[in-house]
């Protein structure tokens, strides 16, 4: 589908819409979701980010997903989440049973020494942050964690609010860590940190043997999405969190 709209607008979402906060206008029109709902966003801030994407698709071209990364987390928000947050929950805090960061690496010693740097002060920060201590396993050995900390972990998950779910979920995903993902939203780790943890033994290999045009192509993939998950998130600034009150009323 080509760009078929000529200005985009931000606005307070009507009364008869399913949730207060702001909408997008393409052309004087409400945008809505793959599901025909409005798309209503619960900070002015995201709202005029996601306004800024649609302007940012040159008039003639094809609209392209790629492009609208936040556009696509507030819908999943709207349309998955909202339906189905007890899955999106246990789909998420699962993640924290088999944590990246709980196994580590037994040779060579170089990656042994940089695992342990990057990644046991995300588990330091997630025991005192969130009462989680998680066990380490060395080689392929699978460790069981304990379910007091999983526990804790799920309660962190739970906290966040739909749309946030949307982006924690999808930065989990990505990462193959639900620490990591947590310590972008609470702001312990930016997108560019987050993903040098996350993709820490295969930047370790590219060091070793050099670039690979096939790894290079799927790291520019994770970074633009880990970024967009970041940036998603920081948008919502206290709206991130379940129960909090709307942002932007200036």
């Amino acid at each position: 589908m080509k760009r078929f709209y000529k200005e985009t607008a931000v606005d307070r979402a009507a009364n008869g819409d399913a949730a207060p906060g702001w909408r997008v206008l393409l052309d004087g029109r409400p945008m809505r979701t793959p599901a025909k709902s409005v798309l209503v966003v619960p900070t002015e801030a995201l709202a005029e980010a996601i306004a800024e994407e649609w302007r940012g698709v040159p008039e003639g071209s094809e609209l392209n997903v790629s492009q609208l990364a936040l556009t696509r987390l507030a819908a999943t928000g709207l349309d998955r989440v909202a339906s189905q947050r007890g899955k999106v929950i246990e789909d998420t805090a699962k993640y924290g049973a088999s944590d990246l960061l709980c196994y580590r690496a037994t040779e060579p010693e170089s990656l042994v020494r940089r695992q342990h740097e990057l990644w046991q002060p995300l588990l330091d920060w997630v025991r005192e942050r969130h009462g989680a201590e998680l066990a380490v396993a060395s080689g392929l050995t699978f460790v069981s964690q304990p379910n007091a900390a999983l526990a804790r972990l799920r309660r962190a998950v739970e906290a966040h609010s739909d749309m946030a779910l949307s982006a924690l979920y999808n930065l989990t995903h990505i990462a193959g860590s639900l620490v990591i993902a947590l310590a972008i939203a609470e702001g312990r780790l930016d997108a560019e940190q987050a993903f040098t943890a996350a993709q820490l033994d295969e930047l370790y290999q590219i060091e070793r043997w050099g670039e690979d045009p096939i790894a290079t192509e799927r790291h520019a993939g994770i970074r633009k999405d880990m970024q967009a998950g970041a940036r998603f998130l920081a948008l919502l600034g206290d709206a991130r969190l379940k129960g909090q009150g709307l942002r932007g009323d200036t």
